[in-house]
């Protein structure tokens, strides 16, 4: 006997949202990638050139290119926080939301907040990204309805669900201490990227910031008055999104139980963001001992404690 199929094809691609979810991580994924690649090839987007207009070849006749490497280093590091924060979406949507857990949901929402929210400080020095605007609102369509279809499907709507304990630190066990060591590493890039994101929109360098550059703020401002706004602008999106990693990160190592796809995921987002922001400092050849102090304790910490939570 035959049976007609009428279903709409919309609700059965949205489904329960998850779908809707895993494709804004797989998005922000490959826009991550997309930064990379693009810092890799040299050239500025066409957007930044016509802001500062000056095209990256005639910027590097200054300070022979140190303040195209600088830049370079930023988006570089950008880009893996990006690539982070999409993985552990595409994880916290095919795992712990597909089971209806509460905390996953909420966490999808803190950190999408803490995400989309951080687009709103690179206004704090005068420069508004287009290409990074526009695609921040066709993203955000996806996320929302993810996020409002998913909601049906939580065992319960309780947002205390998110600050449990899967279970009580034990510092005298080796699994417990790994678990203690990556939750520090997490409230560190939380505390990282909020400072980032809040030296951004002021300051926007600090002190080796400069020295690596041979040059001043005043200097920046006589090669072109829109430099340190379009500066600013990627110090605040690297902020936004170490931030956001470090959220996700916390909640997730805090409130998950100790899965293979737990340390999985955790040892591809933080490779992808330490792997990027450490990195590109070599490659720059900005390796100031100081200035990459913590991301160096933030690599420390975090491999050590993945190692710990291996149970034996």
């Amino acid at each position: 006997m035959n049976t007609i199929d009428n279903r709409s094809l919309i609700p059965v691609i949205i489904g329960d949202g998850r779908p809707l979810l895993v494709f804004t991580g797989l998005i922000l994924a490959l826009s991550g990638l997309f930064v990379i690649a693009q810092s890799l090839s040299g050239y500025f987007l066409p957007h930044d050139t016509e802001f500062i207009g000056l095209t990256a070849a005639q910027l590097w006749d200054y300070n022979e290119g140190k303040i195209n490497l600088f830049m370079f280093h930023d988006r570089v590091a950008f880009g893996g926080s990006i690539i982070a924060v999409g993985v552990l979406y595409m994880w916290l949507a095919e795992f712990p939301l597909r089971y209806g857990q509460p905390w996953a949901w909420y966490l999808f929402l803190v950190s999408g907040i803490v995400g989309f929210g951080s687009f709103l400080t690179y206004l704090g020095y005068g420069y508004l990204d287009s290409w990074h605007g526009i695609a921040t609102l066709l993203l955000l369509p996806f996320f929302v309805v993810g996020m409002s279809r998913s909601y049906r499907t939580l065992e319960n709507k309780s947002f205390k669900d998110l600050f449990r304990s899967s279970a009580k630190i034990n510092l005298r066990s080796r699994y417990g201490l790994g678990r203690a060591l990556l939750l520090f590493t997490s409230l560190g890039l939380i505390a990282g990227g909020l400072t980032i994101m809040v030296v951004g929109m002021t300051s926007v360098f600090v002190p080796q910031d400069l020295e690596f550059m041979q040059i001043t703020v005043c200097g920046l401002n006589e090669v072109n008055e829109n430099l340190v706004p379009l500066i600013a602008h990627d110090r605040a999106s690297f902020g936004g999104g170490v931030a956001t990693i470090g959220v996700l990160f916390f909640f997730s190592i805090r409130r998950s139980e100790p899965t293979v796809n737990l340390r999985q995921v955790i040892f591809i987002g933080m490779t992808a963001g330490f792997g990027c922001a450490v990195g590109v400092h070599f490659v720059v050849g900005y390796t100031d001992f100081l200035h990459l102090l913590p991301a160096y304790l933030g690599v420390l910490t975090c491999y050590l404690g993945l190692i710990l939570m291996i149970k034996t």
